[in-house]
């Protein structure tokens, strides 16, 4: 799996993840070779996420579908944990050493060799944020999402866009790291917005 994959996601109703190009962006090329636009993605794709929120009760936001494991709480949880495997990442580029990696991941590797590793560690996030409330996840993923634009911000273009500029990267551009976050929170999106409509009907 490459460092472009945010993570592997697992969800009944939430689409899933894994694999290398499953959240590839359709304009990956050209976003590749443009920071501001790649960073502006990132930006709407925040402000998408917080507009829907918005609009959802608390009690829909906390409760599962039925037929799922996983509530609207549960994802965004499970988005902040895998978003701070890349703000780790773009941390370390910024400062130019290793990236130190969130704990929940108990020194593993975030790219899972296979899926029941992959299940393994979504089943670690799960459990951290099933108990915390919905104000608490939602705060630390918005904290998050800003910090991770905030240290892209001060990555010189250069530096994100060529290959092979940091080793621990093995081959890959840091804008790839960027282009998982955004591929990953809008495949949750997408996932959301259909359950969501199939729950108005």
């Amino acid at each position: 799996m490459s460092p472009h994959v945010e993570s592997g996601g697992e969800s009944s109703f939430v689409g899933v993840g894994g694999g290398v190009g499953n959240w590839v962006v359709a304009a990956s090329e050209a976003l590749m070779n443009d920071k501001n636009q790649l960073i502006a993605m990132l930006r709407d794709e925040f402000k998408s996420w917080e507009d829907l929120l918005a609009g959802i009760r608390e009690e829909q936001i906390t409760a599962a579908p039925h037929g799922s494991k996983m509530s609207i709480k549960d994802v965004i949880g499970h988005l902040r944990a895998w978003q701070q495997v890349s703000i780790a990442r773009v941390d370390a580029a910024l400062h130019n050493r290793e990236p130190v990696m969130p704990e929940w991941l108990a020194g593993l590797h975030p790219e899972a060799e296979s899926e029941a590793i992959n299940d393994q560690y979504n089943e670690w996030i799960y459990e951290i944020y099933r108990a915390q409330t919905w104000a608490s996840v939602h705060r630390v993923w918005r904290e998050g999402f800003l910090r991770l634009l905030e240290l892209a911000e001060q990555i010189p273009e250069q530096d994100l866009l060529a290959v092979e500029r940091y080793p621990w990267l093995k081959g890959y551009a840091l804008s790839a790291v960027l282009e998982g976050t955004f591929g990953h929170h809008q495949e949750h999106l997408d996932s959301l917005r259909v359950e969501l409509s199939k729950q108005a009907t």
